[in-house]
């Protein structure tokens, strides 16, 4: 624990003059978070993560082993990164021909409360929405909705998924369901699933 601060950096781990990081979170071995990177309070960072410049993540968030957050990528609070987890922020790389420049960068943004599965790629400029759960090994290559579980190559929606992570099953418009485990209760609209009212 260092003396000027409220988080946890492993010795092996490099934060960058100009990071800002929270209390309570936790850096571990060979991690480096940039100088322009922010990461919010009660985060894990798990071994070999890197956080890149101007990214953004909320509070909360448990990033797992070998995922690079890399600029353009803005992580809400309560994500679940799992390990390996893919980010890309440029659509047509090419080696000869660099994008090396922020405004050349796709944005992605995944809500709060998303989970993203171990070895899954998400494709820059999607939005993965508010409580979505992206399976295992999946792509998601357009916008998941919200609480929606998807899987697949490229990936496409298998159900939905209460908050607190309980699968709800195959909706559609205009269809309610209450969770069997916490008890709330949901609508589907063509927007996606949300609280019912």
């Amino acid at each position: 624990m260092s003396e000027a601060s409220d988080y946890f950096v492993h010795p092996t781990a490099v934060v960058d003059a100009g990071a800002s990081v929270g209390a309570g979170t936790k850096i571990w071995h060979f991690c480096h978070v940039t100088g322009s990177a922010v990461v919010g309070e009660r985060c894990v960072l798990g071994q070999n993560v890197f956080v890149g410049a101007n990214v953004a993540i909320g509070d909360n968030v448990h990033v797992q082993n070998n995922v690079s957050v890399y600029e353009g990528v803005t992580l809400e609070d309560d994500v679940f990164c799992g390990p390996s987890t893919v980010f890309t922020n440029v659509r047509d790389p090419r080696s000869a021909f660099p994008r090396g420049s922020s405004a050349e960068y796709e944005k992605t943004l995944v809500r709060r409360g998303a989970t993203l599965g171990a070895n899954c790629t998400i494709v820059c400029g999607a939005t993965v929405g508010e409580h979505a759960f992206v399976a295992a090994g999946a792509v998601v290559t357009k916008d998941v909705p919200p609480h929606a579980v998807v899987g697949g190559v490229p990936a496409r929606v298998l159900g939905y998924a209460c908050a607190c992570g309980e699968r709800l099953g195959m909706l559609v418009p205009g269809d309610r369901r209450a969770c069997g485990r916490c008890g709330r209760e949901y609508a589907c609209d063509p927007e996606g699933l949300q609280p019912a009212l």
